[in-house]
């Protein structure tokens, strides 16, 4: 890749972030210029959204931490909370395809990337040792740290953030108005 194609692929990942979190429906927004041209397919513009995602959230995680060290997993969730308003339309497409994904290649890729982000949080918490990733108790142990910033999140309750909302429910209000 050369450093100006490198350039323009940031560039449309950013006017996709951008649409996403106007629109926060949680679908890639393939209808952006030039995703077609630059991504190719779901699956890679989705995976370049989960790195920033994981990007932005790791480096939020190191923030808190600096300034909370004694409370770790509140730091964590704190971290969480931040990255999900700094991209809540990332955040409402990678929840939307880990509970649709379009194929069995966008399902093995979510689930290792969610599994990546449950064993970061559950380190950075305090929670389990680096050594430790093939462990499925610290799996669950950072899904359930990430379970609790969800819970708590501002979003959730906020208007903007209505349309982040769990998917499972937008599914039962369209059920009932049909």
């Amino acid at each position: 890749m050369t450093w100006k194609s490198f350039h323009h692929r940031g560039e449309i990942l950013g006017s996709v972030m951008t649409t996403a979190d106007a629109r926060r429906d949680g679908i890639l927004p393939m209808d952006v210029e030039g995703v077609a041209e630059t991504f190719g397919d779901e699956l890679s513009l989705l995976g370049a959204l989960q790195l920033r995602w994981h990007t932005r959230l790791a480096g939020r995680i190191e923030r808190e931490l600096a300034g909370q060290p004694m409370d770790l997993e509140s730091a964590v969730i704190a971290a969480w909370h931040d990255t999900e308003a700094q991209l809540p339309g990332v955040r409402a497409i990678i929840d939307h395809y880990i509970d649709q994904p379009t194929d069995p290649a966008m399902r093995t890729a979510l689930t290792k990337a969610a599994t990546k982000e449950h064993l970061l949080l559950a380190a950075m918490a305090g929670r389990m040792s680096l050594g430790s990733s093939a462990d499925p108790a610290a799996v669950r142990v950072g899904a359930e740290i990430a379970a609790r910033a969800r819970a708590t999140s501002p979003l959730v309750s906020s208007p903007a953030g209505a349309h982040a909302a769990p998917r499972i429910f937008e599914r039962i209000k369209a059920a009932l108005a049909a």
